[in-house]
């Protein structure tokens, strides 16, 4: 057992990381109305963790690469701990918000070291017993966030999702110091501060702009234009770079870019509904927060499983087929959960829920391997840490894109002054003050939530599309292992947003 004490302190930094992002859209209810916080206080609640994790999980790789990995591990470990505690003890929704993107900071510094801390320590059989492991822990972390979070904010308070994280970050320290040995790359890269810089400020600028909405405004139109100038910043930062951030020329290559653009995706179509979904679940049809929790285990559950499933059949099945055919049924999967009718309940969305499950396991199980085979041995690691990237940054956009439509189905529905409160969580209070507005509550959340699944559906139909077109059909020699079969189904657990 000894030698597995190493993997213990690994696997519990990265469970928590996970758990944290989803874990909090069950507790959405509870903390509108305790901190009084607004639809867009909610969005950000969530999506600055995504955001910054995305934007920094790059970065902070090759810091570790340099400085040590146990020590930025570390260091993110006790960041994350403070913040935990920050946002247990936030006084206001401002001060959660901040606290949650100093959360994101910490999960950067862990996510970014885990798998390098793994291979270092392990080899030959253990190490593939260790990321075995690793990948299930994150899949199921995955799938049980929204059911410890239902649990805490039922039976403690929605302060306690970030509270529980201290004892376990104790721990991790503890283990980490005592059995965890240091690393570092013997041949360091230059760290590419331009490029850093440049990526979060328009991974941030965007996320701004679509959580404002108000398109014609000032403020909207200048952050549009931040973006785009970032963008051409990074750009240029990244071509003159000896020592690039993200190598351009990557993308190139049609199955790499393809990959990048399934894994952002599939979070935006797969999970950010979920967020408000939630609401309709606790603030209109009057469920507790386990209950919410409850209802979407499903999708996470047949996620693990059928990611688990199919490990065994990937090097037999080109990745063209099983992404793009996993994309298709999610896409289908929010299809279906576009369906609320005034008085639907929530047993009306399950067969959907389950759909992108399956859908998500069945892309998920190959969409790292994929992505990594498909670049040069020496930048598998840089194309690893890119689609890790680009799925939270995924999901942080798909929680904007989707929140936008959804406001504009509420307030098309129930104008723009109810809209506001039903939104912001106040959907009880209403329907206490005034109960004759009940149709009209249940009618505006079921014409936003449509819409948004619609949405959903559509970006992940376009996935679907992009990878039938992109990555092309590839023979393989029989008996040989296809590159997408490299990673085992490990991997895919720990997608979820991703989950």
């Amino acid at each position: 057992m000894r030698k597995w004490w190493p993997l213990v302190a690994i696997c519990a930094g990265a469970c928590m990381l996970l758990v944290d992002v989803t874990i909090v859209n069950v507790a959405l209810p509870d903390m509108a109305r305790e901190l009084h916080s607004t639809f867009s206080d909610l969005q950000w609640v969530i999506d600055v963790y995504a955001l910054v994790l995305g934007a920094l999980v790059l970065t902070v790789g090759s810091i570790a690469d340099r400085l040590g990995r146990r020590k930025v591990y570390l260091a993110g470990l006790v960041l994350f701990a403070a913040s935990s505690l920050t946002c247990g003890l936030a006084p206001n929704v401002d001060v959660l918000i901040a606290a949650r993107g100093v959360q994101g900071i910490g999960a950067a510094a862990m996510f970014a070291t885990t798998m390098a801390l793994i291979s270092n320590t392990y080899t030959g059989r253990d190490r593939g017993m260790a990321f075995g492991i690793w990948g299930a822990v994150n899949g199921a972390a995955s799938a049980v966030g929204p059911i410890i979070g239902g649990l805490l904010t039922a039976n403690f308070g929605w302060r306690w999702i970030f509270l529980v994280n201290l004892p376990v970050s104790v721990v991790a320290v503890v283990l980490t110091v005592r059995v965890v040995t240091e690393s570092r790359d013997p041949h360091p890269k230059r760290i590419d501060v331009p490029g850093m810089v440049s990526f979060t400020i328009a991974a941030a600028a965007l996320t701004y702009a679509l959580i404002r909405g108000a398109w014609t405004s000032a403020e909207t139109l200048a952050l549009i234009a931040v973006t785009v100038v970032a963008v051409l910043v990074f750009i240029a930062a990244e071509r003159r770079s000896a020592a690039p951030m993200l190598d351009l020329g990557l993308f190139r290559n049609r199955t790499f870019t393809a990959m990048l653009l399934a894994g952002a995706l599939l979070s935006a179509a797969a999970w950010a509904g979920m967020t408000y979904q939630s609401l309709w679940f606790q603030s209109v049809l009057g469920l507790s927060a386990i209950q919410a929790g409850l209802v979407v285990l499903p999708c996470a559950a047949c996620a693990f499983l059928v990611s688990g499933q199919v490990g065994r059949f990937l090097h037999r099945t080109s990745p063209r087929w099983m992404v793009g055919s996993g994309l298709a049924v999610i896409a289908a999967g929010a299809l279906a959960q576009a369906v609320l009718r005034e008085n639907s309940s929530w047993p009306v969305v399950i067969p959907g829920l389950v759909l992108v499950g399956i859908g998500a396991g069945l892309a998920m199980a190959s969409l790292t391997s994929t992505a990594m085979a498909a670049v040069p041995p020496e930048r598998a690691g840089m194309a690893g840490g890119a689609l890790s990237a680009f799925r939270q940054l995924g999901y942080a956009f798909g929680i904007a894109v989707l929140g936008e439509v959804f406001r504009a189905g509420l307030t098309r529905s129930a104008g723009a002054s109810l809209a506001a409160t039903l939104s912001g969580g106040q959907a009880q209070a209403v329907l206490a003050r005034t109960p004759a507005l009940s149709p009209a509550v249940h009618r505006a959340f079921a014409v936003g939530l449509d819409l948004a699944y619609l949405v959903a559906a559509c970006l992940g139909a376009v996935a679907a599309v992009a990878v039938f077109v992109l990555v092309r059909p590839r023979r393989q020699a029989p008996g040989a292992d296809a590159a997408a079969g490299a990673v085992p189904a490990a991997e895919a657990a720990a997608a979820p947003v991703e989950a």
